[in-house]
């Protein structure tokens, strides 16, 4: 019921639960499709799809804020729950543990299908044929250095051993139609693939998946550990392989249900500029950077294509909906395999996932004797300054279970009272991702910077803790029995 297997039945699945708003009138892709599905990720709307796209084939169609925050109540995390196949009500809590578990389970890899079944191939574009020109290529803001080909789909790259086929999400910008450039950076896995291929002086194959399996990005959004195969992991976490065909021009496997395959080689020097575009952090920098060229050398296609777009920008969006119980799921599974005592962990999707909240069951002191508060706070910054997951947050907080760190007015409170302004705090000296605007330029530009653990964990019950002022906590139990009654009788 959950599992779906391409983006049309993932789409079917949002409008029957109303979050699809079905945008008639004709939209330009220049902007406007994206000035739309940023307005519409803002409000919390539901997700807008174009269906009358202007300067392409009529039925080409386009889908805005594809895995945003959803618009159904009760149930922001919709679109995430069913991209990782759970149900819409899944929680935040159930989403980590959900992808903690697939992280144990014997990998599934991806099973091959004929061509012939694959929906990808029903158009197949060779030579000059294999243009974006036909496509609805997004302009996301205006003052992006151009197009952006990639803002919802993988890159798939192989190492030339073929020990490791790694699905990325990194941004890629439009040249002109037979070339792009977008993002390769050192510190991640794409950048780690390219690299072999750059010491060889050969050119990468490379295939962009544009829609397919809704789980396809959203897994790809999750920093898995170097050598994971994240079509394997996808595998696991649905309890099915993920049916994948095989390129028209290089022996890279793409999924079968794909919207769009956008197939090529990647230079082994970086001779385009990239740049500039809005990012996840929230902010639109002016920066570019010198990135490897990708040459298209064909495009495979299902008939009426729906082409994704995410609005990148200040959160909550597309990049931070999936990415944070990701990134979570990678932290709390290192933790409990250095067997510490974590009940969840939460990246508020609202502070851009630069924040990471872990909470602690009340009796970890029993699972930890002689261990203090800072003794155990210190144990979970060494655990993470090691892990690239870990390293992903400038900010930890280590809390108490009593509050959930999903909901944003337990976490203000708790930020709020228990973290000291100065004390019961450790830093943590090592790598760091290079577009955090928090950090100094220094630390950007060298790529090392400090993350910090804050100590706000309260005292042992019976040992100096109090009780919340709150109604389960501060009336009698047969006052609250009786306010609860006269409430259900006013029903």
């Amino acid at each position: 019921m959950y599992d779906h297997a391409d983006l049309r039945s993932y789409l079917a699945a949002l409008e029957a639960l109303g979050d699809v708003q079905h945008v008639t009138r004709e939209v330009s892709p220049h902007l406007e499709a994206a000035a739309i599905t940023r307005r519409s990720t803002e409000l919390t709307r539901p997700a807008p799809l174009f269906d009358n796209v202007a300067g392409v084939a009529p039925g080409f169609r386009m889908a805005g804020a594809p895995c945003a925050l959803s618009s159904i109540p009760g149930h922001p995390l919709a679109r995430v729950a069913l991209s990782f196949g759970l149900p819409h009500t899944a929680t935040a809590a159930e989403i980590v543990e959900h992808l903690v578990q697939a992280r144990s389970r014997e990998p599934l890899p991806p099973l091959r299908v004929n061509a012939g079944d694959a929906p990808c191939k029903q158009n197949i574009l060779l030579g000059d044929d294999a243009s974006l020109a036909r496509f609805p290529i997004p302009k996301v803001h205006q003052d992006d250095g151009g197009p952006y080909v990639n803002t919802w789909g993988v890159i798939i790259a192989r190492t030339p051993d073929g020990r490791w086929t790694n699905w990325a999400i990194s941004r890629i910008m439009q040249v002109d139609d037979r070339h792009m450039t977008g993002l390769v950076l050192p510190g991640q896995h794409l950048g780690q693939v390219w690299r072999e291929w750059e010491a060889l002086g050969q050119p990468m194959p490379f295939a962009l998946v544009q829609g397919g399996d809704p789980g396809v990005p959203a897994v790809g959004a999750i920093p898995l550990p170097a050598g994971a195969e994240e079509g394997s992991y996808l595998g696991a976490l649905r309890g099915r392989p993920v049916d994948v065909v095989r390129c028209e021009t290089n022996d890279l496997e793409v999924p079968a249900g794909a919207e769009v395959v956008i197939e090529g080689h990647l230079s082994a020097t970086r001779d385009a500029i990239e740049g500039p575009f809005a990012e996840f952090h929230g902010w639109a920098f002016d920066e570019t950077s010198p990135q490897p060229l990708f040459t298209i050398d064909a495009i495979t296609h299902r008939d009426n294509p729906i082409w994704p777009v995410v609005a990148a920008g200040r959160p909550v969006d597309d990049s931070h909906a999936p990415s944070g119980p990701g990134v979570a799921a990678e932290v709390l599974a290192v933790l409990r395999d250095a067997g510490l005592p974590v009940t969840t962990t939460w990246l508020p999707l609202a502070a851009a996932c630069h924040w990471l909240v872990i909470t602690v069951p009340a009796n970890w002191r029993e699972q930890l004797p002689d261990v203090d508060t800072a003794g155990f706070t210190h144990r979970i910054g060494e655990v993470m300054s090691t892990s690239r997951a870990g390293r992903l947050c400038p900010v930890t907080y280590v809390l108490d279970d009593d509050i959930d760190p999903s909901n944003e007015a337990d976490l203000l409170w708790a930020l709020g009272t228990r973290v000291h302004p100065v004390k019961r705090q450790e830093s943590f000296e090592g790598p760091i991702m290079p577009w955090y605007p928090c950090y100094l330029e220094e630390e950007l530009h060298s790529g090392r910077g400090a993350t910090v653990v804050h100590d706000a964990l309260l005292p042992p019950l019976g040992g100096g803790r109090v009780p919340p002022a709150a109604f389960d906590s501060v009336y009698p139990a047969d006052l609250r029995a009786r306010v609860l009654a006269a409430e259900k009788a006013r029903a």
